[in-house]
């Protein structure tokens, strides 16, 4: 066998070859090489300017309290440009002026602060380098008291407490911002008192069921089994708010089976052989319910999925809305037009407008 072993190694033909035993199998642990690369640590701290210039630094904490007084001179100048400069219904020249100093007053109020900050940072924070371990949500009491001792450390290497200038500069800064938010958002509100705003609508006894855009009335033979309209009242043009009116009184137009429909005492005679109409306005925050489901029946919000039953009255089946769609009644003309009975009898748009009621 040693001869043969030894020309089978030679590759000389007909030799016979060892049967070599197999591997044993890897228990599957990793093989720890001790090559590794040694932590290099952290470069070398350079200090900066302030750090050998106790003139520099003071110079420094002047930069950073002088950007939180900007900042407070910006949320001032964002109010007086909101007044200064007010919108004009009609005048495009005015919004351009609102828009031009409000926005560049409310950036340099904002910029201010995170540029003041950042330099604060950097200029005159303790600068070196540390890392943090990962450790579990709840520590024992020592890491507890570690971490208190990090806070402090914190406030030591920052200054917060020993920087008076820049402490009260920043919290100055902070406290104004957002009056200009206050002041713009109060003036979003109605003048009037909302509920009987959206109690009434140009819908009225006789108006008749326009197309929407193009503002063409509806004939009742034109309106097919299963079709579905959107709606808004002829004399809309005539409003002196059109868009106003119109986010009001949009209205859903559909036609089903006059069978399908399960109609509650007082209301038999709000639907015209099978033509019912429902605000558009959902009942949840106000979004366009603009989707019909033909077969189902159902109307749906694309904003948080209410789902509305049209076969018994728009009533919510699903989602956040807490009270059915508004019916408008409806009627035909002499002509056959398709025309409002009367306004909605109760307020359309989000429930929470009827808490006065």
């Amino acid at each position: 066998m040693g001869n043969d072993h030894d020309a089978a190694s030679t590759g000389t033909p007909g030799a016979t070859v060892d049967r070599l035993d197999a591997a044993a199998p890897s228990s599957g642990i990793a093989v720890i090489t001790d090559d590794t690369i040694a932590n290099p640590g952290f470069p070398p701290y350079r200090p900066r300017v302030g750090d050998l210039d106790p003139e520099k630094e003071r110079q420094q904490e002047r930069r950073v309290s002088a950007l939180f007084v900007l900042s407070v001179v910006g949320t001032v100048a964002a109010i007086v440009s909101y007044i200064v400069f007010p919108i004009i219904p009609g005048d495009m020249q005015s919004v351009r002026l609102n828009n031009l100093f409000l926005g560049l007053s409310i950036a340099l109020a904002l910029l201010s602060i995170g540029v003041g900050v950042v330099h604060w940072s950097k200029a005159l924070m303790d600068g070196h380098d540390l890392v943090e371990l990962r450790h579990g949500t709840r520590g024992s009491d020592e890491t507890r008291a570690k971490a208190v001792e990090v806070f402090q450390l914190g406030n030591k290497e920052s200054g917060f407490t020993r920087r008076k200038v820049i402490r009260n500069t920043l919290i100055g800064a902070l406290v104004v911002s957002p009056l200009p938010a206050v002041v713009l958002f109060r003036d979003l509100a109605p003048a009037e008192d909302p509920v009987p705003l959206l109690k009434r609508t140009l819908w009225a006894e006789g108006v008749r069921l326009a197309r929407d855009p193009s503002g063409t009335p509806i004939l009742a033979s034109d309106v097919t089994l299963g079709s579905v309209f959107q709606v808004i009242p002829e004399n809309l043009s005539e409003a002196e708010h059109p868009l106003e009116e119109k986010a009001k009184a949009a209205v859903l137009m559909m036609r089903l089976n006059p069978d399908e429909l399960v109609v509650s005492a007082g209301r038999e005679d709000w639907n015209y052989d099978g033509i019912v109409a429902y605000s558009k306005i959902c009942t949840h925050v106000g979004c366009p319910v603009a989707l019909y489901e033909q077969l189902t029946h159902r109307l749906l919000c694309p904003c948080h999925q209410s789902q509305f039953d049209i076969t018994r009255e728009a009533e919510v089946i699903f989602g956040p809305a807490k009270r059915p769609l508004p019916q408008l009644p409806i009627t035909v003309d002499d002509e056959g037009y398709l025309v409002a009975r009367s306004d909605f009898t109760e307020p359309v748009g989000p429930s929470f407008w009827e808490r006065k009621l």
